[in-house]
């Protein structure tokens, strides 16, 4: 049974520490703080409750089943989750307040390539025209490609 928490320590520990090794490398290549936020997702989404669930397999391996130590695992996971949300949101609102640049070379990017209002709506008008047409003629689910573009 030991070797069986074992792995379980060892599967969730290292892989939490790669996610937020390749995230904390790949937040160095990005090229802006927008995609630096964006970038930071997958630590506090999936790496950082996977170092929790390590920790928590451990405790349990190393000291036994507690109520008290599920619960505060559990308050923790949710907390994560939580805060990662709102700070992600809060982050990403700030940077675009304060008028950090945003990389052109950024695919799609309707930051940078802020259209005309007028013209934004002819395109919603538009793709609510297809998505309808798409439904009557049985196709309940529109297609768009890479761009977020209706096919």
């Amino acid at each position: 049974m030991d070797i069986v928490f074992t792995v379980l320590v060892g599967v969730f520990g290292i892989g939490g520490c790669l996610i937020v090794l390749g995230s904390s490398i790949a937040m160095f290549r990005a090229r802006d703080a927008l995609s630096r936020i964006n970038v930071f997702s997958p630590v506090t989404g999936l790496g950082m409750p996977m170092i929790l669930v390590a920790a928590y397999v451990h405790s349990l391996w190393a000291e036994g089943f507690s109520v008290w130590r599920t619960f505060a695992t559990v308050v923790a996971f949710l907390a994560l989750i939580a805060v990662s949300s709102v700070a992600s949101n809060v982050l990403s609102r700030a940077t675009f307040v304060s008028g950090s640049p945003v990389s052109r070379a950024t695919v799609p990017n309707r930051l940078a390539y802020a259209k005309d209002p007028d013209e934004d709506s002819k395109l919603a008008a538009q793709a609510y025209r297809e998505a309808k047409q798409a439904e009557r003629d049985g196709n309940s689910k529109p297609q768009r490609d890479f761009y977020g573009e209706w096919r």
